[in-house]
């Protein structure tokens, strides 16, 4: 097992720990018990943090396990397409309900868009700063960004392992545009002949088109033509537009082992009474019936 050390937050507190992210392609079985890594812990650190672990069951939120404490605050599917398949094969996975949905979505954004269908594919180095330039002003309108600072990242070194990874041929980048204005982005690198599910995000003014749905279709049929690839990971976390488009899942989850001390055991209990109070108040925002209100503000402001 491979581990680094890297800054991770736990609560509102900074604490040093050795992370290792679980590869799609690692062919370590899954665990019915999580079990902490045998490596040890560097000056500094206060304990693991395991990335994607494979579980064959759901797992205790908190326990003590071989002097450590043990916190698992998500479990969650892992979505992927497997890519081995043809695009033939992968399309006959949905529904014909569902084909004939997102074949009329294309439709009605291609005549809106004037009779086709504007989209374009970045792969090689020289193309990435264009591709970074669009993303950026799709991204930076996106509730990702405004709100979880999580969209495509504006910085000279996120651009440059961009190119770095297209001179290699191991990045696949997607835009989809509106009167030559993007609308939507989806960025891919590939690690070992997977395609990462990295940034997907689409300008909030054309939600009522799916942009983001349709880029995905869009690029799924030319990933799955040019045959390079064996697997399309969404990574970890839920949704509903990874399960659309997904073949499998294996169930995951992601665990720390920290050091017991009364400082850690503090951090992990005030984390689950928050965790707690967050899906309390969801339930009673759904109950109320304003969960899809209060999610629309949180993206769009209204």
């Amino acid at each position: 097992m491979k581990l680094q050390l890297g800054d991770k937050t736990l609560l509102a507190t900074d604490i040093w720990l050795q992370v290792r992210e679980v590869g799609f392609d690692d062919e370590t079985p899954a665990v019915a018990e999580p079990v902490p890594p045998a490596d040890s812990l560097q000056a500094g650190s206060q304990g693991f943090l395991i990335r994607s672990l494979r579980i064959t069951s759901n797992q205790p939120v908190f326990s003590r396990r071989h002097g450590y404490l043990c916190y698992v605050p998500s479990q969650y599917p892992r979505y992927y397409i497997d890519m081995r398949m043809t695009w033939s094969e992968y399309r006959s996975k949905f529904s014909a309900k569902t084909r004939s949905t997102l074949n009329r979505k294309i439709r009605k954004y291609a005549e809106y868009c004037g009779g086709d269908t504007p989209w374009k594919v970045y792969k090689t180095a020289g193309e990435m700063t264009e591709f970074h330039q669009l993303a950026r002003a799709v991204s930076k309108i996106t509730y990702q960004e405004r709100l979880l600072d999580a969209g495509m990242p504006d910085s000279e070194e996120f651009l440059h392992e961009m190119e770095r990874l297209a001179q290699q041929g191991r990045v696949r980048g997607f835009i989809l545009f509106h009167q030559n204005q993007p609308v939507s982005y989806l960025y891919c690198p590939v690690v070992n002949g997977i395609l990462i599910y990295a940034f997907l995000g689409y300008d909030p003014r054309y939600m009522n088109f799916s942009v983001g749905t349709i880029l995905q279709w869009l690029a799924l049929e030319y990933l799955f033509e040019e045959r390079s690839f064996r697997f399309f990971d969404f990574t970890e976390g839920q949704s509903e537009h990874k399960k659309l488009f997904a073949t499998h899942n294996v169930q995951c989850a992601n665990v720390f082992f920290l050091r017991s001390t009364s400082r850690n055991f503090f951090l992990v209990h005030s984390q689950r009474g928050i965790d707690r109070l967050s899906h309390l108040v969801g339930e009673k925002l759904d109950q109320l019936g304003m969960k899809a209100a209060v999610r629309r503000l949180m993206r769009f402001g209204k």
